[in-house]
């Protein structure tokens, strides 16, 4: 992005450095990372990179308890690495501040770690949007459960997206809760969605609409 204005200035031809648009989503890069548990002597991650650009669908593939869930979790900002690097469009974790990080990295982690809050629905699936949400946040947020295969349940409720979910509220069953779980990511518009095990309890008609 700085080649144009070198360029002009040893020309000495600055009333012509082009300007350029929005710089397009961030990549993000995990160099070396290593983590071990609080008390543990041997790491859970040894040097683990990973590069994702705007566009790719990577999948990480290993044994149970090799360290996947834990590489998610230091990625998406909820775990601090014992070292190496992590950037999001070239900018460190530390720089870009962690509530910045994860308004654009945002993890589902997997069903048992995930948990709806006593309240409506759409409070549920916009908390990470912003509350009070305005108009077309609703309006978004039922479209996006529509699309993930909730529209029957929608429809049922009798507040619809009012409607208070939990301990003393509706009580929604595991493929229920599976798609709000996943809008409430995908509402946020973050730059890179981590899915952990996220399709475990949907049927394979709506993991097919996920």
């Amino acid at each position: 992005q700085t080649a144009p204005v070198s360029r002009a200035a040893a020309g000495g031809a600055f009333d012509h450095v082009p300007v350029q648009g929005p710089p397009a989503p961030a990549p993000l890069d995990a160099v070396h990372v290593r983590f071990t548990h609080e008390g543990r002597g041997e790491p859970v991650l040894r040097g683990c990179s990973v590069a994702v650009v705007p566009g790719d669908r990577v999948l990480l593939q290993g044994a149970s308890g090799g360290g996947k869930s834990t590489f998610a979790s230091v990625l998406a900002g909820l775990r601090v690495p014992s070292s190496g690097l992590l950037l999001l469009g070239g900018i460190d974790r530390h720089t870009l501040g962690l509530s910045g990080w994860r308004k654009r990295v945002v993890l589902v982690p997997q069903f048992h770690e995930n948990h709806l809050v006593l309240g409506s629905i759409a409070f549920n699936v916009l908390m990470g949007v912003g509350w009070p949400p305005r108009e077309d946040d609703f309006a978004r947020a039922e479209r996006v459960l529509r699309e993930l295969g909730l529209g029957d349940t929608l429809d049922r409720m009798p507040s619809g997206l009012l409607q208070t979910v939990g301990e003393t509220g509706w009580q929604l069953s595991h493929g229920e809760r599976s798609p709000i779980f996943l809008a409430r990511a995908l509402l946020q518009n973050p730059d890179v969605v981590i899915l952990d095990e996220s399709f475990a309890q949907l049927d394979p008609e709506n993991v097919q609409r996920a």
